[in-house]
């Protein structure tokens, strides 16, 4: 019921998103004349009009090409493997056969894996990069089955197979359980097994330092969640009849948290365009274009990941269970760990990913490594220049130190 009620009115609002996509354009297009600065307003104010509301199509990502060393390198993107809920995206750049491989473990939270565009941009430089691009759940057929939390640990365990033992993995936020429980996996079966994983901004262990995050997940027993969040997929889409945590739910939930923040955002937006500081009115266009493009999240991963990651906090309480059998990371013995926070991370919470250092007690301590990044918030640990400058290199020495 709360989804059909959501897409009639979506329906409704993209006509009218459509007419100010217009308007913009014509308004933008008399803007450009010397004389016409009121057309500038109304071109900024449609503008705004434009990007209030969802779509639920994954960006390009629109990696054609990548600078280094000052000299701009050719990318081109293919498919290496999929399954019906994710396709494992290679980005090949020029020359660079011989590179690390690194597997990018996007999460599945509400946004696309384009999200970590900028994070695949800068492992570029210097690695062969492969990206869990997960598909939309609306648009997975029901008759594709269920996706749960062991599910999605699965498919990077069979990623990991797939590239083998040269891989490095590296998750960001909420898939760092999967990353650190597919790595025991393959520790305690001793076949193929990552030569390094790098844990960024995760929850390994949400009781360190609770976010408000934490708290709203501890807040109702998990038949709430089920019974008030869990939404069925209208019959116009593919995946017509599948249970989902809508992303239009997950979406506003977060922004309610920060919505001053948002605010002042749009209110930047409207004053820098007017202003004619482009550069900056484009930037944040830009993140908001992305940040609105929702995705769904399949209802089964949702309820596991709130009840075994975040009430009842399994994996570092050694009850976590795959296959009938116990994950256990101190099986992990040979892949090299580094874990990454940040000061402000007001989502993942300093100590919640070092969990894994002491999770991981199999581990000689030359091959655990932390790095805990000053001035930043969550999204600072994996974009923005102080994840070029300061954690990347980071990274790309623990990649190197493991080989």
């Amino acid at each position: 019921m709360i989804y059909d009620a959501y897409q009639g009115l979506a329906d409704v609002g993209d006509r009218m998103r459509m007419f100010a996509v217009n308007a913009h354009g014509i308004f933008d297009a008399w803007a450009s004349q010397p004389f016409a600065s009121p057309w500038r307003r109304m071109a900024a104010y449609y503008e705004l009009a434009s990007l209030a509301g969802f779509t639920h199509t994954r960006p390009d990502w629109d990696i054609g090409e990548v600078e280094i060393g000052g000299m701009v390198v050719p990318v081109e993107e293919e498919v290496a493997t999929a399954t019906p809920f994710c396709e494992l995206r290679h980005f090949v750049r020029s020359g660079g056969g011989d590179d690390p491989i690194v597997l990018l473990v996007a999460p599945m939270s509400g946004h696309f894996a384009t999200l970590l565009r900028s994070t695949v941009r800068t492992l570029l430089r210097d690695h062969q990069v492969f990206v869990t691009d997960w598909l939309n759940p609306r648009d997975v057929a029901p008759e594709a089955g269920g996706f749960g939390l062991a599910d999605y640990t699965r498919h990077l365990v069979d990623f990991v197979r797939y590239l083998g033992e040269a891989c490095h993995l590296v998750a960001v936020c909420q898939p760092t359980v999967s990353a650190l429980a597919a790595t025991a996996i393959l520790a305690a079966e001793g076949g193929v097994q990552p030569a390094s994983l790098t844990l960024m901004a995760g929850p390994i262990d949400p009781r360190v330092a609770p976010t408000k995050v934490n708290e709203l997940a501890n807040e109702k027993p998990i038949e709430w969640f089920r019974d008030n969040l869990i939404g069925v997929v209208p019959a116009k889409f593919a995946g017509g009849g599948r249970k989902v945590y809508p992303g239009f739910l997950q979406l506003c939930a977060f922004m309610s948290m920060n919505a001053e923040r948002h605010s002042k955002s749009f209110v930047e937006l409207f004053e820098r365009r007017i202003a004619g500081d482009f550069e900056r009115a484009d930037a944040i266009n830009a993140f908001y274009r992305e940040y609105f493009a929702i995705m769904d999240m399949s209802a089964d991963f949702y309820l596991e990941t709130v009840d075994q990651v975040f009430q009842r906090h399994l994996l570092p309480l050694g009850q976590m269970m795959y296959q009938g059998r116990t994950i256990e990371p101190r099986a992990i013995r040979k892949t090299f760990l580094l874990t990454v926070e940040g000061e402000k991370d007001d989502i993942c919470a300093v100590g919640q990913t070092l969990a894994a250092q002491d999770l991981c007690s199999g581990l000689r301590p030359y091959k655990k490594t932390h790095h805990l990044q000053p001035g930043v918030g969550h999204y600072g640990v994996f974009s923005g220049r102080r994840w070029e400058t300061q954690v990347y290199p980071a990274l790309r020495n623990h990649i190197r130190s493991s080989q």
